[in-house]
């Protein structure tokens, strides 16, 4: 670098490149070719820290070695990139950089072909390791102050641009995950329609039906045929009971009134009890818990569901049902000693159905489902949701 006027222009440039995309690889490859320029090298390469594999990376380098990008990998302490991610310190190499006991040969960078070396760490505000940036060059190169400082200050950048880079990503990915649990709302929403119609046309508009034709017969018995039209008349009323009841099985399936009336707990208990009459049953409940709508509901068919299968499928003898928080958690835990189930293997029929289902509403409220059973040693369901309860009595 030669002039004020120069690295002004350069900086100038570094910044553009730099800020001006949310690519991370465009913005490395784009540091590289500026580095190389700046400081007069020959090539470049912008190794950066993987922290799961506890390991530098190479992510970009001068033309001619695009193929070693991804490839070489160094620890810390290994080679004069690794020393310098170690020591968070600079190092400048004018000549025989082999020489020196910190290097080590890389056959994919072709180190016997450059001489000197200028190497400088990437480091984030906080302190935290980055990666490191390598410039080389042919000939004997004393790299100037000059070229020292713009190589630091474009690490700077580049750690900045690092991290505006990955806090997109993170904030894609959170739209992406909106996005998906946005389409799994409104597909459940769809097929609880469908099955709510389907419902209504196979139960309570077949019954209104049956309706209609037994007042057409009492209408044409009235006169001729008194006790013909009142039997027809009672029938009629029997069925509306039945549309009734259906209609309002429909109306609980949408949202259970009890939950609104009696709050989560209460309604747990109540179902345990009515549903699991004649059975052992431990309840572990807390007094009372206050939770998001929606996550009282996940958690009240998941547990009406399970209930449903213990019931009907399980031989239980005893049951336990448990409610609590763990942490952030809160946690419904069902638990059977029926004959269970090979839970590796595909369920059966209303089992297999039911537990989709239950994993599906646990998913949409943010939560897992894990069932644990083998068969002759019952079953257990643990429903685990990320919430944090407003009030937990016990």
């Amino acid at each position: 670098m030669h002039s004020i006027e120069a690295e002004n222009r350069l900086l100038r440039r570094a910044i553009e490149a730099i800020t001006s995309s949310v690519d991370l690889d465009a913005v490395l490859r784009a540091s590289v070719d500026l580095v190389t320029e700046a400081t007069g090298g020959d090539v470049c390469f912008l190794h950066l820290w993987d922290e799961e594999g506890q390991c530098l990376v190479l992510r970009a380098a001068s033309a001619g070695f695009e193929e070693a990008v991804g490839r070489v990998r160094l620890r810390l302490e290994e080679g004069v990139a690794g020393w310098v991610a170690a020591h968070r310190d600079i190092v400048v190499i004018p000549e025989d950089k082999w020489a020196d006991p910190r290097y080590k040969y890389i056959p994919e960078l072709r180190g016997e072909l450059f001489t000197s070396l200028l190497s400088v760490p990437i480091v984030s505000p906080t302190g935290g390791l980055i990666g490191v940036f390598n410039v080389h060059s042919r000939r004997a190169h004393a790299f100037s102050e000059q070229d020292v400082g713009f190589l630091r200050l474009t690490a700077s950048l580049v750690a900045g641009a690092i991290e505006h880079t990955s806090l997109f990503a993170r904030l894609a990915e959170k739209e992406r995950a909106l996005e998906d649990l946005m389409r799994r709302t409104i597909e459940a929403q769809e097929e609880e329609r469908r099955r709510v119609a389907t419902e209504i046309h196979d139960g309570v508009t077949q019954q209104m039906v049956s309706v209609w034709y037994r007042l057409q017969a009492a209408l044409r018995a009235l006169r001729s045929d008194p006790d013909r039209a009142e039997a027809e008349l009672a029938r009629a009323r029997e069925l509306v009971d039945e549309a009734l009841e259906e209609a309002r099985a429909a109306i609980y399936d949408l949202r259970p009134s009890i939950l609104d009336d009696l709050g989560l707990v209460p309604s747990l208990r109540t179902l345990a009890a009515r549903q699991l009459e004649g059975l052992e049953l431990e309840l572990e409940l807390p007094e009372t818990i206050s939770l998001p709508p929606h996550h009282e509901v996940a958690l009240y068919r998941i547990a009406q569901e399970s209930i449903t299968n213990v019931r009907k499928h399980a031989e239980a003898s005893r049951v336990r049902i448990a409610l609590r928080q763990e942490g952030d958690d809160v946690v419904l835990v069902v638990e059977d000693d029926g004959r269970g189930f090979d839970a590796t293997a595909s369920s059966p029929g209303r089992i297999s159905f039911g537990l989709t289902g239950m994993r599906e509403r646990a998913s949409l409220a943010g939560g897992t489902l894990e069932v644990a059973s083998e068969p002759g040693r019952g079953t257990r369901l643990e429903v685990r949701i990320p919430c944090q309860p407003a009030e937990v009595r016990r």
